[in-house]
């Protein structure tokens, strides 16, 4: 199974669920993410992954153009994360899911109120994710 996160800055919403995804679903799926305008992954991402034993400071911020063709052309899953902004769009045969979820970063406050937000992110993107898991299971 291939799985694609998608939002805009591949910086924090998309790069929290490819570490979660990875963790959760092993080798039975391969697994990206990527953005419409890529940046760098977002610190404040890196440790609240970290907090719970999950290591993303090697990812980097990508493109749908980055990643393999292969990969794009076989998608089984298309997942946006995108609530306030514009969605980057990708056309494919896959299942798209829509999980609207507010970016963490770049509204400021002091380094523990940001963390707490990216925290409260992370968490809500397990849940989906470990739903999701048990959807397909059924299936």
């Amino acid at each position: 199974m291939k799985i694609l996160f998608m939002c805009v800055a591949n910086s924090a919403r998309s790069q929290l669920a490819e570490g979660l995804a990875r963790h959760l679903f092993g080798n039975s799926a391969e697994i990206q993410s990527a953005g419409s305008a890529p940046s760098k992954v977002n610190p404040f991402a890196i440790r609240a992954m970290s907090e719970i034993g999950i290591e993303i400071s090697k990812h980097s911020s990508k493109s749908v153009e980055d990643l393999a063709p292969e990969f794009i052309a076989n998608l089984d899953f298309v997942i946006t994360l995108c609530a306030e902004e514009v969605c980057p769009v990708l056309i494919s045969k896959a299942t798209k899911l829509h999980w609207p979820l507010s970016d963490p970063a770049g509204k400021g406050g002091t380094d523990e109120e940001q963390l707490a937000r990216f925290r409260m992110t992370r968490d809500e993107i397990k849940k989906r994710l470990e739903l999701f898991k048990r959807e397909l299971s059924l299936k």
